[in-house]
């Protein structure tokens, strides 16, 4: 009879999760919040104070005081703002929102599309475009303004509404996040699956791959609206006729012509013109956070 002498191995400490340690002082804590509380009344204190003064009767807005309110004329106001110049700004809000709603659309389309390909073919040269989409990123945007006027002067689409939207559909930053979100989103072992049910690569990247990659592409229209929607330089130089400007652009005409638009009106136009941002930001936010925090855990 043969005893088995089972071998006991000896026992291994259990180990302990590891967890940083975060050892914060009150004084820090008080510097963090003391810090954080004056950047967020540095930023929110224009944006209170256009509030305040657009909602004063008319006339009054540079009179008083400028941080609470001193009567309330805003409807007042805002019938005034429609009957100035035959209600032209009502007309500048609506080619912003065209510009701003195709050049978003479009250009997030592009962009998603580029994006996807950079992360998921590979071909000759890849990296040296990505090297480049990088490097436009890095350039402003109003080093582009002469050499487009330029061209667009010379193919005759000065005071064309394609001359904003054409430059408004090119984001080499939305292409950066398509590439970045694509490659961490969108996992090979499901391109994979989809080419061997026979879909084809668009089909693939038009039923699956933005689904998956919704959360980014909100984040770069998001993104694209609020860069076209504030820009000024570009169509202020192809755009000469009132009825196809933007508003940021007709609100600088008012401001510069004092004489012919009361002053007020300015500051009643600039409220009303951030209204679309504001209502794009809590309309799609959900999206927008899950966006910027796409692909930060593996």
């Amino acid at each position: 009879m043969t005893a088995t002498i089972d071998k006991i191995s000896p026992a291994r400490p259990r180990s302990r999760a590891v967890r940083p340690r975060r050892d914060t002082s009150p004084l820090s804590r008080s510097v963090v919040m003391v810090l954080l509380s004056l950047s967020s009344i540095y930023f929110l204190f224009p944006l209170w104070w256009l509030v305040v003064s657009a909602t004063k009767p008319f006339g009054q807005q540079f009179s008083g005081s400028g941080l609470w309110f001193d009567g309330f004329g805003l409807f007042d106001n805002l019938a005034r703002l429609t009957a100035q110049n035959g209600g032209i700004f009502w007309q500048w809000m609506l080619n912003s929102l065209l510009y701003c709603g195709v050049g978003a659309l479009v250009g997030t389309l592009l962009s998603a599309m580029a994006g996807y390909a950079l992360a998921k073919y590979e071909f000759r040269g890849r990296g040296a475009l990505f090297g480049a989409i990088l490097a436009a990123v890095l350039v402003p945007k109003i080093l582009f303004t002469l050499p487009l006027y330029l061209m667009f002067s010379g193919v005759g689409l000065i005071n064309n509404p394609l001359a904003v939207l054409l430059p408004s559909v090119v984001s080499p930053f939305g292409v950066y996040l398509s590439r970045v979100f694509a490659a961490q989103s969108v996992p090979d072992e499901v391109v994979e699956a989809g080419r061997l049910d026979g879909a084809s690569e668009f089909r693939i990247f038009r039923s699956i791959s933005t689904k998956m990659m919704l959360p980014a592409l909100v984040t770069i229209f998001l993104f694209q609206f609020v860069d076209i929607w504030n820009n000024y330089l570009l169509p202020a130089m192809v755009l000469s006729d009132d009825h196809l400007q933007p508003v940021t652009v007709g609100l600088a005409g008012w401001n510069a012509s004092h004489v012919a638009v009361p002053p007020p009106l300015v500051v009643i136009g600039s409220l009303v013109s951030i209204v679309p941002l504001v209502v794009a930001f809590l309309a799609l936010q959900r999206f927008w956070r899950a966006g910027m925090t796409a692909g930060a855990v593996k």
